[in-house]
């Protein structure tokens, strides 16, 4: 089978939607089918077309602009997306699989009306959430309103949509959208989850190997609630002194958080890592961690929750749209409230408490097992097959 993917994000942009991607396409190769992905130009070295070393795949790299509110991001420009709809569509793809609604919906549409086309987008952000953290000076309902408008009408333009869990179905049928819909979360591939050092990175990084520590993994983004982390960790400090939390991550709320962090008195305490080397320093973070931490309550999945179990790292999250998918019956985690009382008291009783942290630990790998690609990818591959079987997409007048 060929398959064509196109999103307005991938690496080096570090996020949840590049990591699905390389997951769905890594799976894919090697079944044997092959892939090629449209995605933005990032600048110097991202490369105009390449093959992804790592997975094996075709990259075609469209030229793009910076969007000034932001500037991690990259907006695909209209003329090459609308010159690739006569180019790709004769290069005989079997479907197309869209990751994103902005121009790389743009394309899907002009390649399922002009080429016949089955497409198959993903639903992978709750945008009804996150608008209003991009565009403060809007009226915040009404960028919620066009949110629901927006994804009403680009859903209706797709044959089939890819929705990451059951929350989020909840959240499209809520805005009056009852189209054809797998719920289909993104695993990992869980081979790439069982090493990484935490005492080598803890040394590295001059942490005690005695020191309570606290880690996640996270854009930084407001959305993220990575400040009410840091509240939990001032009030967390006051029982555990020695205290460490370790971020992993970059994003535009950065600036803000180090100052609130120092605001909060905890400049020995809070230490920014950045984006780390997937393979692996980043897994040495984890397992620098006696807990993972995580609040966000935007989520459509929540990986990193499913990367953390698959390390063994005891988990202390809040359980909210995806999360809460990801955390039902997981015995390697503490569900609690999204109050910094109750978040608190079981991180502390976590880190109190070395029985606990090797029971949670203990039961991480049967959790992540549920989230493993092989068996998730397979529901993925059967659902482009299907596609493929209804035929060619009803001729259209050709128009983009």
């Amino acid at each position: 089978m060929r398959l064509l993917m196109l999103s307005d994000v991938y690496f080096p942009r570090v996020n949840g939607v590049s990591t699905s991607i390389r997951t769905f396409a890594d799976w894919l190769v090697r079944r044997g089918h092959e892939v090629a992905l449209v995605a933005p130009d990032y600048g110097p070295g991202s490369g105009q077309e390449v093959v992804d070393a790592a997975a094996g795949f075709r990259i075609i790299r469209v030229p793009a602009r910076v969007i000034p509110f932001d500037p991690e991001d990259r907006f695909m420009r209209r003329r090459p997306v609308d010159r690739l709809v006569a180019e790709l569509g004769t290069e005989g793809w079997d479907a197309v699989h869209c990751h994103t609604p902005f121009r790389a919906h743009r394309l899907a549409v002009g390649l399922r009306r002009r080429h016949r086309l089955r497409v198959v987008e993903s639903y992978h952000t709750y945008f009804e959430e996150y608008v209003a953290h991009y565009l403060p000076l809007a009226p915040a309902g009404l960028l919620r309103w066009f949110a629901r408008y927006a994804s009403r009408r680009l859903c209706a333009e797709v044959d089939h949509l890819i929705v990451p869990s059951r929350q989020m179905v909840s959240v499209l049928r809520r805005y009056g959208i009852d189209m054809p819909h797998s719920v289909l979360p993104t695993g990992i591939e869980l081979s790439e989850f069982r090493s990484g050092d935490g005492a080598a990175f803890r040394a590295r990084h001059g942490i005690p190997a005695d020191a309570p520590v606290m880690v996640t993994v996270s854009r930084l983004a407001v959305e993220k609630n990575i400040g009410f982390l840091l509240e939990v960790a001032r009030r967390v400090r006051e029982r555990f002194p020695d205290l460490r939390f370790l971020i992993a991550g970059e994003g535009p709320d950065g600036p803000r958080l180090r100052r609130r962090a120092s605001e909060l008195g905890l400049d020995g305490c809070v230490h920014f890592f950045g984006n780390l080397e997937r393979r692996t320093s980043l897994l040495d973070a984890y397992r620098a961690g006696d807990a993972f931490v995580f609040a966000s309550p935007t989520e459509t999945q929540g990986l990193v929750l499913i990367e953390a179990m698959a390390l063994g790292v005891p988990i202390v999250s809040t359980a909210v749209m995806g999360t809460a998918t990801v955390l039902e019956g997981a015995g390697s985690a503490l569900v609690a409230e999204a109050n910094v009382d109750d978040f608190s008291a079981k991180l502390a009783t976590l880190l109190a408490d070395p029985a606990l942290r090797g029971r949670l630990s203990a039961a991480g790998a049967a959790d992540a097992e549920r989230w493993g690609s092989d068996r998730l990818m397979g529901e993925a591959e059967a659902l482009y097959r299907e596609l493929v079987a209804r035929g060619p997409y009803p001729l259209q007048v050709a128009r983009v």
